[in-house]
């Protein structure tokens, strides 16, 4: 059995969620709910981490990944998985500087959409992951159209996650009001499926409340770590 470690803390309450959901469903897989999955979690700073990104030091943001990744090798972690969207503004450069396996929320995302089938995708999340061109790159490469809020739309999703989401906060007035601009999208742009690109969205967003796909990230994520964990 192939050993995880996790940059978590980005933020904590999808790094419990991602712990939570990797227990039930090895449990799952194993036929039983007296074994539990032995896995490693460096809970890291999400605020240092908008702080870098902010200030344009992609460089820093690097280093402070790599270190973290770094101790999960030393512990002996056999791969490892970051548990948010935004940080993989600079994934490739992390996996280039350290030794064991990163597997890609944003990749394994490309792989869904194309498994569905879908040709133009609308993407929410943190400012950092709808202005920058990190998470839409695999999809426009091959063809698949990236379609993002308006600024202001964007403004407000963003302070929503940080002010509230990132808190544990599930506010039902955010709720309508993201549901709107996704509707908005759809009508706006004929979007044929949502990212849901920050992994506390599910905490908001389910997937009775839309008629159109939602990629959750971080269930797509979860399902490729099971089956690294088994294989």
């Amino acid at each position: 059995m192939k050993k995880l470690g996790m940059i978590g803390g980005l933020g904590p309450e999808s790094t419990i969620d991602y712990y939570q959901t990797i227990i039930t469903k090895y449990q799952e897989r194993v036929g039983s709910k007296e074994v539990l999955p032995e896995l490693f979690i460096n809970s890291i700073n999400m605020y240092r981490v908008f702080e870098l990104i902010d200030q344009s030091n992609l460089e820093g943001l690097a280093d402070y990944l790599v270190e973290a990744v770094q101790k999960l090798e030393q512990v002996g972690s056999d791969f490892a998985i970051i548990s948010a969207n935004t940080p993989h503004i600079v994934f490739e450069q992390v996996q280039n500087r350290v030794q064991i396996p990163l597997y890609s929320i944003v990749e394994e995302t490309y792989e869904k959409a194309r498994e569905l089938g879908l040709a133009k995708i609308g993407l929410i999340g943190t400012k950092f992951t709808m202005e920058h061109d990190f998470f839409k790159t695999p999809f426009t490469s091959q063809g698949i159209e990236i379609v993002v809020p308006t600024t202001s739309e964007q403004q407000y999703i963003h302070q929503k996650i940080v002010e509230e989401l990132e808190n544990g906060i599930v506010n039902q007035a955010t709720k309508q009001q993201y549901l709107h601009i996704i509707k908005k999208m759809i009508q706006r742009e004929q979007i044929q499926g949502i990212i849901l690109g920050c992994t506390e969205l599910p905490m908001i967003i389910k997937e009775e409340d839309l008629n159109i796909p939602q990629l959750n990230t971080t269930e797509i994520h979860i399902n490729r770590i099971m089956n690294l964990m088994f294989s």
